[in-house]
């Protein structure tokens, strides 16, 4: 069975803010088989861990590995992949959920929580990619709008004009003012 080990950490300076994660990959006899590092924009540290685990799952499998002993900082991912913690959060529940299928393409799969000092060289890449930050643009998350709309023919009429562009998605909730009819 061909395995590897991996260590994970990510991190955010600012939370959320400019986030980055690394993977140092060794194979069964501890030998470097990869160090990777990756910035994510404007995200939370617990985003950044879950993508550090998402970043060696995806190295294990599509190099062929059929067991994978992750090695992480987090208590709290440790604890939700393990089952032992509910994930609440929708953002993390969409990683958790992104991290399953690769997890069941593996034989074998381990995930445990180690103290931070053991995890240095993970360390020391997601810092190296949160120092990324400075070299590519960033945008601050979006700021929430309220628009008052009239609803009327199937459609959402703005009272006030949208600063859209073509395309552009957006989320809408619906919090009815009045329950009124038009003529």
């Amino acid at each position: 069975m061909k395995s590897c080990v991996a260590y994970i950490d990510g991190g955010s300076r600012g939370n959320p803010g400019a986030a980055g994660y690394g993977v140092v990959v060794l194979d069964e006899h501890r030998n470097s088989l990869a160090e990777i590092s990756e910035f994510l924009g404007i995200h939370t540290n617990n985003y950044a861990e879950y993508s550090a685990l998402i970043g060696a799952l995806h190295y294990a499998t599509t190099h062929q590995y059929d067991a994978l002993r992750i090695y992480a900082d987090s208590e709290l991912l440790v604890r939700q992949i393990r089952g032992e913690y509910k994930v609440r959060n929708v953002n993390l529940k969409n990683l958790f959920d992104q991290a399953q299928p690769l997890i069941r393409r593996l034989k074998r799969f381990s995930i445990q929580h180690i103290p931070r000092e053991e995890n240095q060289d993970a360390d020391r890449l997601a810092n190296l990619a949160m120092d990324r930050a400075g070299s590519v643009r960033t945008e601050t998350p979006p700021q929430i709008k309220t628009v008052r709309a009239v609803f009327r023919a199937g459609c959402f009429h703005p009272l006030s004009p949208l600063d859209l562009t073509e395309g552009a998605e957006f989320q809408l909730t619906v919090d009815p003012l009045e329950n009124r009819t038009e003529p």
